[in-house]
């Protein structure tokens, strides 16, 4: 059997330990909807319901609510326009902003798989997570506390210093 050194690592390599675990559970999510005959990226999900609660919004609003980069948002959007998930409105007397809106398809798709398809994965995803020594979101809650407190290059920085000065 292979070794999985980044799992021996500890708390090194902590965030490659969470994106693999994060597209491990997106990969999976996006078979099982494939598999109930949702062909949509897992990724897509939190701008759809951000549409279908606070939109139309443009891609700068998009990014800020999610969390995420601009070109991120621009590329999703773009295949969403292309299979008719969502689209550009025109907003009256201001060519420069170009707010995106779901479509009634988008809709359609969205509450069917908040209705049909979400509650079963976030069951399993609790059946899970229950024999977890601590709930694993308030760990990850605590985390990006932190990381909001402190960034972790600046932590490192600090401890890279005060290892200077102590030696």
């Amino acid at each position: 059997m292979v070794r999985d050194v980044t799992r021996e690592l500890g708390y090194l390599p902590l965030g490659s330990r969470l994106k693999r675990v994060g597209e491990r559970l997106q990969g999976e999510t996006a078979r099982f909807l494939q598999q109930a005959g949702v062909d949509m990226p897992p990724g897509v999900w939190p701008l759809l319901v951000t549409l279908s609660d606070d939109g139309p919004l443009t891609i700068g609003e998009l990014a800020s609510a999610l969390g995420v980069s601009q070109p991120g948002v621009t590329r999703s959007v773009r295949q969403l326009e292309a299979a008719g998930i969502v689209e550009a409105v025109r907003v009256k007397g201001d060519q420069r902003r170009k707010p995106v809106a779901i479509t009634p398809k988008g809709a359609a798709l969205l509450h069917r798989a908040q209705t049909e398809l979400w509650p079963h994965v976030e069951a399993a995803v609790r059946a899970m997570c229950a024999g977890l020594d601590g709930p694993i979101l308030s760990q990850l809650d605590r985390i990006e506390d932190e990381l909001d407190r402190m960034s972790l290059d600046r932590r490192a920085d600090e401890l890279r210093e005060s290892e200077r000065d102590d030696g």
